[in-house]
């Protein structure tokens, strides 16, 4: 099983990896860790979240190339890549629905002081799309919509989101959202709306603090995050918590100990789906 890492760090594809590898242990699969060649470093925003489909899809067509690989999981809470690797069939092949412009990256820029294209690509329409004024360098970055080509892949591909809320929401039960990144809070709604789990979602709590100070400290990030989650429980009535975060999975293990409720951590519910799905269960 290849474990595909949408952001650029090296240092989350080995942490991931080594506990997909622990959640697999007895099952025959070996696991695999791949980085992202480029991208965001972190996923943080919507920017970043389509920003990353691209390099996700390359990753896996390389992953496919190796000739080694018999699933694919995609360790971001968000799926970046997930409807397009399957050509958008929804859920390990289930109907879904045509990308949408989240599946667009939001930026392009052209870098030349001339700013050469830039009105054609706008059609000319004025800076950013507004009426009446000539562009000037302050606006350089040209919000065009490109589209990310779907590749269907011949093997099995699991986002850990999905694993996850699929597997807080079993049996009917009310589950919540701990995660670090505030400014995702409509992606994450959008994706359990997507997977048809409103009925049971209490909502998404998040830490106080920039996602990336918090994951430079651990221990911090532990504490924020035990906050959120009893939030998740005390004032919303989670029965269950999701850890909304393939980065965060060594907190998510920690919390399991520290709460009174389940807590699902991502990554090992996308290895159970895999190993389910592949018979290695």
């Amino acid at each position: 099983m290849v474990l595909v890492n949408p952001n650029t760090s090296a240092a989350t594809t080995r942490m991931m990896t080594g506990i997909a590898r622990r959640a697999l242990a007895g099952t025959g699969l070996r696991v695999r860790g791949v980085t992202v060649a480029a991208g965001p470093p972190m996923l943080t925003d919507p920017a970043a979240l389509s920003a990353a489909v691209p390099h996700v899809l390359a990753a896996a067509r390389r992953a496919l190339a190796a000739g080694d690989c018999a699933a694919l999981i995609v360790a971001a809470f968000g799926d970046p890549g997930v409807p397009e690797l399957r050509e958008d069939r929804g859920p390990l092949g289930a109907p879904g629905r045509a990308p949408g412009p989240e599946h667009f990256p939001a930026l392009v820029p052209v870098s030349a002081f001339g700013d050469p294209g830039v009105p054609e690509l706008r059609e000319d329409p004025g800076p950013l799309g507004a009426p009446g004024r000539a562009s000037g360098p302050e606006h350089v970055p040209v919000l065009v919509p490109v589209p990310v080509v779907p590749v269907s892949v011949p093997v099995p591909v699991v986002g850990i989101g999905e694993a996850a809320l699929a597997e807080a929401a079993a049996g009917g039960r009310r589950f919540g959202i701990a995660t670090t990144t505030p400014l995702l809070a409509a992606s994450i709604d959008t994706l359990v709306t997507r997977l048809g789990l409103t009925a049971g979602y209490t909502g998404a709590r998040f830490t106080a603090g920039a996602p990336e100070r918090l994951s430079a400290h651990p221990a911090v990030l532990l504490a924020a995050l035990e906050t959120a989650a009893r939030a998740c429980v005390v004032r919303d009535g989670a029965e269950v918590v999701v850890i909304g975060g393939g980065p965060l999975g060594d907190a998510a293990e920690a919390l399991r100990s520290r709460l009174t409720v389940p807590v699902v951590a991502p990554v090992p519910a996308a290895c159970r789906r895999i190993a389910r799905v592949l018979g290695r269960a």
